[in-house]
């Protein structure tokens, strides 16, 4: 099977290269963003139509967190449209018969019920603060649906919760939350920093799933003959973000104190996925959030010491 990862290099797309590149009989097709602007529709048509990939994964994607979702909200919107519009057009008309588009649990609802099923999609207005990035990401959920419906080709779509793991991106400002938290206690402990500061007020729950998870999720749902359209991929467990926050600060070995700015958003005040829908598919997630961040921070740690840490 000849499959082509779009945005292999990062984070999402080096897990799955790594669990992909292992499996017998799996050849990848990749190329690094100067090698193909996956914004652009003719390029990737192109692209589709000289390698004839069996399957497409659309991992790529212009990620960040609440700070960068606010202050970016076009480019977001845009340039996510763009990716996806392009890999599932392109994909059909060069006759690829499997696709698997990733979005993001941000599609559901801001007050969506707890834990979110896959059946709450569009039932309630968004959270604002990533309103841009969700409407990318369902219109490419629907467009996978559509071309499935419409010319029975087998796109589907897979929609993870918060990611984390080896490869993440440790901008300051734009990275997400844990791997914010990760390099700000790491820079706080060399620092002998006497505390650290935390958005918020710590009460919102959020669901986290380890990257090496999401991908082996990928590899399950793309051996299904008839996958569902769309599935959430996620523990089933949250955690307060003070309770996450402790743990990080436990993990790198910073022994200040936590003081959390309460004039900072919150964002959704929970956010757990339904997962019962892939449980009843045969997958679960297998790797648990304390040993997962010990594994990050260590790959974080190695990463800066290679010179290889994303901070953009």
């Amino acid at each position: 099977m000849k499959i082509h990862i779009s945005g292999h290099q990062g984070m999402v797309g080096s897990a799955l290269v790594r669990r992909l590149a292992a499996q017998p009989g799996v050849s990848l097709v990749l190329r690094a963003r100067r090698e193909l602007d996956l914004k652009d529709a003719a390029a990737v048509a192109a692209f589709y139509a000289a390698e004839k990939p069996d399957a497409v994964i659309v991992a790529a994607a212009k990620v960040g967190g609440i700070h960068a979702n606010n202050t970016y909200p076009a480019e977001f919107l845009f340039d996510n449209l763009a990716i996806a519009s392009a890999a599932i057009d392109g994909a059909y008309r060069a006759g690829v018969k499997r696709l698997l588009f990733l979005g993001s649990s941000c599609i559901y609802p801001k007050h969506a019920p707890q834990p979110m099923t896959e059946d709450c999609l569009l039932t309630s207005p968004l959270e604002p603060t990533n309103e841009a990035y969700a409407i990318a990401k369902i219109a490419g959920l629907k467009l996978a649906q559509y071309y499935r419906k419409q010319y029975g080709v087998v796109f589907h779509s897979a929609m993870p919760t918060n990611l984390y793991g080896p490869g993440d991106n440790y901008h300051p400002a734009n990275s997400h939350v844990l791997p914010a938290l990760i390099r700000r206690f790491h820079e706080a402990k060399l620092a002998s920093a006497p505390e650290v500061v935390a958005w918020g007020t710590g009460s919102p729950m959020r669901e986290f799933l380890h990257v090496d998870d999401l991908a082996e999720a990928c590899a399950h749902l793309l051996a299904l003959e008839n996958p569902p359209d769309w599935v959430n991929v996620g523990t089933g467990t949250d955690v307060t973000i003070k309770e996450l926050t402790e743990t990080v600060a436990a993990v790198t070995g910073f022994a200040g104190r936590i003081h959390w700015d309460t004039t900072k958003p919150d964002g959704t005040p929970r956010k757990l996925m339904d997962v019962s829908r892939l449980a009843g598919l045969g997958w679960r997630a297998q790797i648990a959030l304390r040993p997962g961040i010990e594994r990050t921070y260590a790959s974080f740690l190695a990463e800066q010491a290679s010179g290889t840490l994303r901070a953009f």
